[in-house]
């Protein structure tokens, strides 16, 4: 599977001490055109709906999360419960879905909101979810890029405790992608 081209406008990739990572970068796809408009998923006070669908993932069908419209659903490795460290142009490509009444539809896990930097970002699992720019209803372009991963609904949870150390966990077999 390929993934779209990132290129590095500038070296403003930073990691800030709390916590906030930004980066300057320009995107293309393959072809050379810019990645489509990014719109949220979900409006932060509207509703949005997870549910689970069969899809392709690295060539295998697998039960994923997805939104309403189909819209795969990621987690990003380096967050901690209740805190997303996706910000900036890392969130154009990978916009949070946020809501402040989310609904499941099939999910035996856990769906919450968080209250972080996106407003009310939706959770499952204790994972904030995220889309892809370059994904569309059905198409899993972003499994393992840039340290994303598709969110399957036997995903273990993450502590929510306030008292998380905000350590990354080891990663399971197959780097973070746990197969249902």
């Amino acid at each position: 599977m390929r993934h779209p081209k990132i290129i590095v406008a500038g070296i403003g990739v930073a990691l800030a001490a709390a916590g906030g990572i930004s980066a300057a970068v320009a995107t293309t796809s393959a072809a050379g055109s810019t990645p489509p408009a990014v719109t949220a998923p979900a409006a932060p006070g509207g509703s949005a709906t997870v549910r689970i669908v069969n899809a392709p993932v690295v060539g295998k069908t697998e039960a994923i999360l997805t939104t309403a419209s189909g819209l795969p659903l990621y987690y990003y490795l380096p967050d901690t419960a209740g805190r997303s460290l996706v910000t900036g142009q890392l969130a154009g490509l990978w916009p949070p879905l946020t809501s402040a009444a989310p609904t499941a539809a099939g999910l035996s896990g856990k769906l919450a909101v968080v209250n972080d930097a996106h407003g009310g970002q939706v959770a499952y699992n204790g994972h904030l979810l995220y889309t892809f720019a370059y994904d569309r209803p059905g198409q899993v372009n972003g499994q393992d890029f840039q340290d994303f991963f598709v969110v399957t609904p036997g995903i273990a949870p993450i502590a929510t405790s306030p008292a998380s150390t905000g350590t990354v966990p080891a990663l399971p077999p197959g780097g973070g992608y746990v197969a249902s």
